[in-house]
């Protein structure tokens, strides 16, 4: 079955650092290593890797072996395996629609520092000009006019590359954009440790902390661990399937995903290597949320003198480069499943329209996001009582449709489809793991899954209710 219409990977290296791009994100910046340093340190890792085993490797292998299969995005992808699991291709599709309508403006705020810290090298106006990160954050979310108009410029770019294709496009982008990724985080973190104070914050990261695991403590490190990893690697996105729909044929499904969550699990330990040393360099208390990547970061930049703006303009360029392959993938996830739509009416490959009419919808969301001021706003209605939209659209993508989708996916090709991904995934490999991911897909992850589910729920409906505190510890 070809996909010369919608596009291919021109090699295996090329779909690798898209794959990667989709996973490493602002989340590996900032909630990877706070969440590693707040839970327990090296113990975390270790959690997070078993996870990653157990969970992460079953669920991406499916996901790119059933997108080459089928040569479809989410939707058309599970219609064709099993109609009756169509619905799931639809949760998957809807994913990225809420993801990115957040997304962007904080891509976009990603931008606004990049330019600021380079005024600040050249002297111009727009610098920080030596302002309290918290000063300078609270400025620029408040200006609703400035927010959107760097969300618009981040969103724009996001289209202009998925636009242009897979191997215009997507593939080109991102096979220079993560090796220079890596090479900025390995700088950094080199520079960073050699800070004075700096090893207070290698501490916080790897130092084994059992405290955290007393009473019910071990129930939230688990809970985070999960997350953590579920959500990092971009599954049941609909990027991954669309991605592995592109894939040649005697690529190797297994090594792919091997490969796919070692990168981005080292993508967030040097990222967390960076930022704690020089946080506590700083001797700044450590936070999560935009607060470590927008406040607690520029007053770091502020107390190193003049070198400071330069290597702020680096780093903030590090964490575009990976804030906009995520984006891309996000987009093409959703641009992928809808383009199967056109081409199944017989219109054609509409990939133009598509992502037209995608961006519409994002630049909807982005503008309650941003009108919002990321919750700042108090006059803003939010929704479900949730203290944000950017929460309401999280909620909604990373809360509820991704770990539901993880679910009914491992149940459908544990119990109801069992070995319909195997001699796919047996053409580039023996597929020597093949008694090992069944078992994670029947037993392992619907379990997983459901207490990820129930964790997300719980945290964004009831986490002041008596008995979610009491579990929590």
């Amino acid at each position: 079955m070809g996909n010369q219409s919608k596009g291919n990977f021109k090699s295996n290296f090329g779909f690798l650092m898209a794959a990667v791009g989709v996973a490493v994100g602002l989340g590996n910046i900032w909630g990877f290593p706070y969440k590693m340093g707040s839970c327990g340190g090296a113990v975390f890792l270790l959690i997070y890797v078993v996870m990653a085993v157990f969970v992460g490797y079953p669920l991406l292998l499916g996901e790119i072996a059933l997108g080459r299969k089928t040569r479809r995005g989410a939707i058309e992808a599970y219609h064709e395996v099993d109609p009756r699991f169509t619905f799931n291709g639809v949760f998957e599709a809807v994913v990225p629609f809420l993801l990115i309508c957040f997304y962007c403006v904080l891509g976009g705020a990603v931008i606004k520092y990049m330019i600021a810290n380079l005024g600040d090298i050249f002297h111009a106006s727009w610098g920080v000009h030596g302002a309290s990160g918290g000063d300078f954050f609270g400025g620029f979310v408040g200006n609703t006019g400035s927010l959107m108009m760097y969300t618009l410029i981040f969103l724009i770019l996001t289209v202009i590359i998925v636009l242009r294709g897979i191997q215009g496009g997507i593939e080109t982008v991102c096979n220079i954009g993560m090796p220079i990724l890596f090479v900025m985080l390995i700088i950094t973190v080199i520079y960073c440790c050699t800070l004075p104070g700096s090893g207070g914050g290698l501490e916080f990261m790897f130092k084994p902390n059992l405290e955290v695991f007393r009473g019910t403590g071990w129930f939230k490190v688990f809970a985070m661990a999960a997350s953590q990893m579920f959500f990092s690697l971009s599954i049941a996105s609909g990027a991954l399937i669309a991605y592995g729909s592109y894939m040649r044929e005697s690529d190797n499904l297994e090594k792919s995903a091997i490969i796919i969550p070692i990168l981005d699990t080292c993508a967030a330990l040097l990222a967390g290597m960076a930022v704690f040393p020089a946080v506590f360099s700083a001797g700044l208390e450590p936070a999560s949320g935009p607060g470590l990547l927008f406040v607690s970061l520029q007053e770091v930049f502020n107390s190193m003198g003049k070198i400071g703006p330069a290597f702020g303009f680096l780093f903030y360029l590090l964490v575009f480069v990976a804030t906009f392959s995520s984006s891309i993938g996000m987009m093409e996830g959703g641009v992928s499943a809808a383009i199967d739509f056109f081409i199944k009416k017989g219109k054609g490959v509409m990939r133009g329209t598509v992502t037209l009419i995608m961006a519409l919808t994002t630049l909807i969301g982005a503008s309650l996001v941003a009108i919002d001021n990321l919750g700042g706003n108090e006059a803003v209605w939010k929704p479900f009582g949730l203290g944000s939209w950017l929460d309401v659209f999280d909620m909604g993508g990373e809360g509820i449709l991704m770990p539901l989708g993880g679910m009914i996916m491992a149940i459908m090709l544990g119990w109801f489809r069992r070995g319909v991904l195997d001699d796919e995934i047996l053409k580039g490999s023996n597929y020597k793991s093949r008694g090992f991911v069944t078992f994670c897909w029947k037993y392992i992850i619907p379990v997983f899954m459901a207490f990820v589910l129930f964790m997300q729920i719980s945290t964004f409906f009831f986490s002041n209710a008596a008995w979610y505190q009491a579990l929590m510890g």
